[in-house]
């Protein structure tokens, strides 16, 4: 078996090997690849179509170094690491291949053979990590999401990871949705995006956050499966052994991690923030497959109720976290679980809402604020994301909602969070991680994802939110797809 290290280099070919009939196993690889490359083929097609409209994207379709090309030296630049609170001077950097190769204090040796990049002592810094993102649902209303055919999601979906990568998120954590064929695209340099971190389907009950069924699919029969679920979008499980079944589906469909519903959510029209879902055995039994698969487990959790039940279970991160009381928070701080929530504040930070979708939403962004004081009074370990969905408007508002964090946290926290704090968080995926290398700080032996910032950040984090202005170079992979430095 390939070592670990080597792992990130056959992720998109990977090499069977067993004693089963040849030819019935070459036979289904094939097969296994023509579809996901048609899936592939569709988000690439639909992206360069689109590039054809849209300059920016066409820049992104064409980066201007590839790993392994020649080596690239940076120059004049002030540091952020994603780890220490204030900026370095006097360092250059080596990227060779996907990887820094020489990150140290002084002048470089010699550069024959090399690209040579004078950063004109602006702000180096890791590229941006969204840990709670939807890549099939950021770009389109959910009316067209749900009566659109697959295809034409997919084609947005591709066009929408373009543009946040050139907004300067480098890597994403998908939430929730069939985002794998996306993925190999981009990790095939089909189509140009960020590294995506896969959950698959979302798994949750009968009429739980995610069950967008009609009411004519229900009752549900034994073997019917709906829709939502046929698409990848949700799976539905109401028992234990439903849940470890659904859970083994979306690791065979590479899964990185698996998210599970645990409460109501605002989106989905009949489930009440306040409901549960999953039992403690429900929940545990989703947890310790992913142990099983070495991975682990994100639950989707509202209210203390929620939260309780799912430290109960065991899992290793909780999504959202809003409405928690300071007895949850201290019983998250023990248990060393991550909080990954994001920083509503506003009506301005979802895209618009019905009636009832619309009062569970104020509820959130109401308790936001006491959510993120007891963060920090408990020491918990708090990732950022932004789940912005169904609106490519919105979708614009990454660097806004990063900024937002301002209210509770330091600049340099904040941009740690969204950094090195984020890659810790994605580390937990274990052998399931297909980028094993170290994501979300800028050392020696990390992946050569970086920014290049017009203006401090540690001053104003608002220069992140104008990305087109203000990021003069955007490295991902050691390939460069934005370059405005030699203008």
């Amino acid at each position: 078996m390939a070592s670990r290290t080597k792992r990130s280099d056959r992720t998109l070919a990977p090499a069977y090997s067993c004693l089963c009939d040849k030819a019935l196993a070459n036979y289904a690889n094939r097969r296994i690849g023509a579809d996901l490359a048609r899936r592939g083929f569709l988000a690439g097609m639909g992206a360069s179509m689109l590039c054809t409209v849209l300059p920016e994207l066409a820049l992104a379709q064409q980066p201007a170094a590839a790993p392994g090309a020649q080596p690239t030296t940076l120059t004049n630049f002030r540091l952020f690491d994603g780890k220490a609170g204030a900026l370095q001077d006097g360092m250059f950097m080596v990227v060779d291949g996907n990887r820094i190769s020489q990150l140290r204090r002084g002048t470089p040796g010699a550069t024959d053979g090399q690209r040579v990049i004078d950063c004109g002592g602006k702000v180096m810094m890791p590229g941006l990590i969204d840990v709670h993102w939807h890549t099939l649902l950021a770009a389109l209303p959910i009316q067209t999401i749900m009566q659109a055919d697959l295809s034409f999601v997919y084609l947005a979906a591709g066009a929408e990871a373009q543009r946040t990568l050139l907004r300067g998120f480098t890597t994403v954590r998908d939430a929730g949705g069939p985002a794998f064929a996306l993925k190999q695209a981009i990790d095939a340099g089909m189509l140009s995006g960020p590294r995506i971190y896969p959950s698959g389907a979302m798994i949750t009950t009968t009429g739980g956050h995610g069950d967008f069924r009609l009411l004519t699919d229900v009752p549900r029969t034994s073997g019917q499966i709906s829709e939502v679920e046929r698409t990848g979008a949700a799976a539905i499980a109401d028992s234990a052994d439903e849940v470890r079944l659904r859970v083994r589906e979306q690791f065979m469909m590479g899964a990185t991690q698996i998210k599970l519903v645990g409460c109501g959510g605002v989106s989905t029209p009949r489930s009440p923030l306040d409901m549960l879902t999953f039992t403690e055995p429900q929940l545990r039994a989703a947890v310790e497959t992913a142990a099983d698969w070495g991975t682990y487990v994100l639950v989707h959790a509202y209210t203390p109720e929620a939260v309780k039940r799912s430290l109960a279970a065991g899992a290793q991160c909780v999504e959202h976290g809003h409405l928690i009381d300071d007895r949850t928070a201290e019983s998250m701080a023990k248990s060393g679980t991550w909080l990954s929530t994001q920083p509503f504040t506003s009506e301005e930070d979802v895209a618009p809402l019905p009636p009832s979708s619309r009062e569970k939403f104020l509820e959130v962004t109401t308790g936001t604020d006491n959510m993120y004081k007891l963060a920090r009074k408990h020491g918990l370990k708090v990732a950022f994301g932004t789940d912005l969905i169904f609106s490519q408007v919105l979708a614009t508002r990454q660097g806004t909602m990063l900024g937002h964090l301002a209210r509770w946290y330091s600049a340099a926290e904040s941009l740690g969070m969204a950094t090195g704090g984020n890659g810790q968080l994605l580390a937990l995926a274990g052998e399931r991680n297909p980028y094993p290398h170290k994501l979300g700080v800028l050392e020696e032996g990390a992946y050569a994802d970086l920014l290049v910032v017009a203006a401090d950040p540690l001053q104003d984090m608002s220069v992140l939110a104008n990305p087109d202005q203000n990021l003069h170079l955007i490295m991902k992979d050691g390939r460069i797809y934005k370059d405005r430095l030699k203008a």
